[in-house]
């Protein structure tokens, strides 16, 4: 039986009050007391004492919107994720050689391409004749090679999917980027992968996130997309092998091509995943894509005649399809970038208001029309936020605000208004689209820049004080998966999932908060991660 104790900083207790404290005890994988005169009665000969040295202890962070495998998978493969510019993005995919077939990966930013759209012919001259399928960074489209087009079969011939987009040039012939459902045009000649890749995907993400204090998380697609297999059965066999120290909740993809019919099937499919670290409760439904492409659903047309985006799911289906899944015990888990669909998601929920207990919430939360933002409370809806895109990076300055407008651009990532109103905030970083490093995020949601730059902050009426956005990012998103009586918080009888960060973020000037670093990371207390001197 391993024996904690904590002492010498100060914990971050993010209980109700947001109280503080100056020590904690773990016993048995159990938070045991709170508090110096708490912790030294429960101190034994046995007790191994951790000295915070003036470190902030603090609970582990909960991922509330993630792709853990997808951000293993693409490390593993052609990963363009640190890459500045398109010259960049080439220079990595020339040197990148796999053993044979296909060149795969991803991670290349919309914002480094004019009108975020880049050209099989550049790719063509870095790959030559082996097709290549790399996804965009925000998992909404994909950069294909001439190859690539050849054997999925697309030319100037083949038309737009209902949910989707091919980029074509001048003379109506794809131009090498594929928008949203045009993706799947390609899947049917992909390779497939090995379980063992998927495996080693997972783990490798598993490690990314807890070297960056994530104990636990929500993973947002169990299911087929992007030409990605189904993860059930990878969560399924690394929680039976013991290789899942992680705490997961996944979300079951709803496939947007069917109906109410696949009810049952979504019934058994939660049945089935019942592990002992994993289990899916909840079902995802995305009902838009995003503003960069045009494809996010708003209320009023992108400037330019570009229409006004994509409702992936009816919103009369929507309607009919959210009091069953409700009925039948599911939480949803709304994707909704554009106002129209973020207002489709709450005017289904509206209709059937019984069902509150479920916490349902709605991820991304982009535009959304001031008058809406009181119903997040009202309903009983969480929103879950991803605070690293609130910021003016180059996809916001050159491609989102040009389509929305100023006037529209100004509802963005609305978090304080949401807050003020009494809406519960969850935070998720939604990797590998953005870093999964929760201080980054937590940086982003205080200064509304990216960390390490004095550039002008996005909205900066719209940030969250610090001990909010930490509040987001544990007990915000426990709550949010149902798993709040456990953990989330740092109080006695909890789990024992816990971070220690290098310093204390509320003694630093918010302009450092992103500066912070993960030293060790806590499950059941168990130490999955400690930072090497």
């Amino acid at each position: 039986m391993r024996e904690v104790a904590f002492v010498g900083g100060p914990v971050a207790t993010m209980d109700a009050a947001r109280s503080f404290t100056d020590a904690v005890a773990v016993r048995d994988g159990r938070i045991v007391a709170v508090g110096h005169a708490a912790v030294r009665a429960q101190r034994t000969s046995n007790t191994e004492v951790i000295d915070l040295d003036g470190r902030l202890l603090l609970p582990g962070f909960h991922d509330a919107h993630v792709h853990p495998v997808y951000g293993g998978i693409e490390q593993l493969r052609c990963d363009l994720t640190e890459c500045q510019d398109a010259a960049d993005c080439l220079r990595q995919i020339r040197a990148y050689q796999p053993d044979a077939g296909w060149v795969l990966g991803g991670g290349w930013d919309m914002g480094q391409f004019p009108r975020g759209t880049p050209s099989r012919t550049a790719l063509d001259a870095v790959t030559g004749a082996r097709p290549a399928y790399l996804l965009n960074r925000d998992h909404h489209g994909a950069w294909v090679n001439s190859a690539a087009l050849r054997l999925a079969g697309i030319d100037r011939d083949t038309p737009d999917p209902p949910d989707g987009r091919i980029e074509r040039d001048a003379d109506g012939h794809p131009s090498g980027t594929l928008h949203e459902g045009a993706t799947r045009l390609v899947e049917h000649a992909l390779p497939p992968s090995s379980e063992s890749e998927y495996l080693a995907g997972l783990l490798a993400g598993q490690r990314h996130l807890q070297a960056r204090g994530v104990t636990s998380w929500h993973d947002a697609i169990i299911g087929p997309y992007l030409g990605y297999a189904d993860m059930l059965e990878t969560y399924l066999a690394a929680d039976g092998q013991g290789l899942l120290t992680g705490k997961v909740r996944g979300a079951l993809w709803w496939d947007r091509d069917r109906g109410r019919e696949q009810i049952e099937e979504l019934r058994q499919r939660r049945e089935r995943a019942r592990g002992r670290r994993f289990r899916a409760d909840a079902v995802k439904i995305m009902q838009d894509g995003v503003c960069e492409n045009f494809t996010a659903a708003l209320l009023l047309p992108y400037l330019g005649s570009h229409g006004s985006g994509m409702s992936f799911v009816d919103p009369q289906v929507l309607a009919d399809v959210v009091p069953e899944l409700a009925a039948n015990g599911f939480q949803l888990h709304f994707h909704a970038i554009g106002d129209r669909a973020v207002r489709d998601v709450l005017d289904a929920l509206a209709a059937h208001p019984e069902h509150r207990e479920l916490r349902h919430q709605i991820a991304h939360v982009q535009v959304v029309q001031p008058s809406d933002i009181p119903r997040f409370h009202e309903l009983g809806v969480a929103a879950t936020i991803q605070p690293r895109w609130a910021v003016n990076d180059a996809a916001m300055t050159e491609l989102t605000v040009p389509r929305l407008g100023h006037r529209r651009a100004g509802w963005q990532y609305p978090f304080r208004s949401l807050h003020a109103a009494g809406a519960v905030l969850a935070a998720g970083s939604d990797w590998p689209v953005s870093e999964a490093d929760p201080m980054q995020a937590v940086h982003v949601a205080v200064n509304r820049r990216e960390p390490g730059t004095d550039d002008v902050p996005f909205l900066p009426e719209q940030a969250l004080d610090l001990v909010d956005a930490l509040a987001a990012y544990t007990a915000g998103s426990a709550w949010v998966n149902h798993v709040d009586g456990d953990t989330g918080t740092v109080e006695v009888g909890k789990a024992a999932d816990l971070v220690v960060l290098d310093r204390d973020p509320f003694s630093l000037p918010p302009a450092e908060i992103g500066q912070c670093q993960v030293d060790l990371t806590m499950v059941d207390g168990v130490i999955v991660h400690e930072r090497k001197a």
